[in-house]
């Protein structure tokens, strides 16, 4: 399952129209507003440089006569300056006005899904979200994809008249703190990283170390000791399963390492050989004795495991992405 910082960034891209996507079936989310995209939300623009005005020379003053009214010196046009940026990543900006729309969705995010999360974990969260956005569309482009401006203005044509037309979209956008040239810049950039994405996760494995599973569960430690006892008088573990769960049998299925809420059942179920249970172990869900039915070393995953170990392969990129760049957090 997706950890609770995921689901609360889907949820985030969901009401801003920007949604992820996994390569092929292995992990798709349908977009509120926009067709099929990916990740966090964000606009990264280069930082305006600032024009500089030189001096004029100084030239030594004529003397003047009295009579002769002085020409005033037309005053010289204000001197552009940067936009303000959040974060600077390989000398690519992410503006703060971005930024901080984004720090708005986020918290929007949060309290549909009835949570609470402090300012500075917020803060934490968008800008890795960001950050890892700009890095997999500079990525992109480097790896050589491109999108023409015809096929972009269809993208955006296409989500504006599937979702109410221009009105319509225009104020959902404002709703959810988009200016038409952020919402733009975002969309483009969404693209991009999701086509590095997909190029990331062609490559991530499709089998693993697999154990086939099933489980005895009870919320009574008598009782799990008591069917204990009878697996070692030499009860079939899948009658006694049976009994205790009549709908599953206790069946866990096939699964790989990292993928079991609980670690310590998971442990269990590697470290034993084929045919045999493990001793009653307490979790925060009761009391389970585990027995192993076959394992295979090179088992096809399944769409779940798939989507994990996906996040796991993505991640460990990203990790390694952000150790070789220069990223620069400029916002407080």
């Amino acid at each position: 399952m997706m950890s609770r910082r995921c689901l609360i960034m889907i949820l985030a891209r969901c009401r801003s129209g920007i949604i992820s996507q996994m390569a092929s079936p292995k992990k798709i989310i349908s977009a509120l507003i926009l067709i099929v995209l990916f990740l966090a939300a964000c606009s990264h623009n280069q930082p305006t440089p600032t024009s500089v005005v030189p001096p004029l020379p100084t030239q030594p003053q004529a003397s003047v006569s009295p009579s002769l009214p002085v020409e005033t010196p037309t005053p010289l046009p204000p001197t552009p300056t940067s936009e303000p940026m959040a974060v600077i990543v390989n000398n690519e900006g992410i503006t703060l006005a971005n930024y901080t729309a984004e720090f708005r969705r986020f918290q929007s995010a949060l309290k549909e899904l009835g949570k609470d999360m402090a300012p500075e974990d917020i803060q934490k969260t968008v800008l890795q979200e960001m950050i890892d956005q700009v890095l997999l569309a500079q990525s992109a482009v480097q790896a050589g994809y491109k999108l023409t401006d015809a096929d972009f203005q269809k993208r955006m044509d296409d989500a504006i008249a599937k979702n109410g037309g221009t009105k319509t979209f225009a104020s959902w956008r404002q709703l959810n703190f988009y200016t038409e040239e952020s919402f733009r810049s975002a969309l483009r950039s969404s693209l991009a990283a999701a086509w590095q994405r997909d190029q990331i996760l062609s490559q991530a494995p499709t089998t693993a170390d697999q154990v086939h599973a099933r489980q005895i569960l009870v919320l009574n430690q008598d009782l799990a000791d008591r069917l204990y006892g009878q697996l070692q008088s030499g009860a079939v573990f899948a009658t006694l399963a049976l009994q205790v769960d009549p709908d599953t049998g206790g069946e866990l299925g096939w699964f790989p390492r990292g993928y079991l809420f609980l670690p310590e059942i998971e442990k269990a179920a590697f470290d034993l050989q084929p045919g045999k249970y493990s001793p009653v172990i307490k979790t925060s869900y009761g009391y389970q004795i585990i027995y192993v039915i076959e394992r295979d070393p090179n088992h096809p995953l399944s769409p779940d495991a798939q989507i994990k170990a996906d996040q796991a392969f993505l991640e460990t990129w990203l990790e390694n992405k952000r150790s070789q760049s220069q990223i620069q957090i400029i916002v407080n």
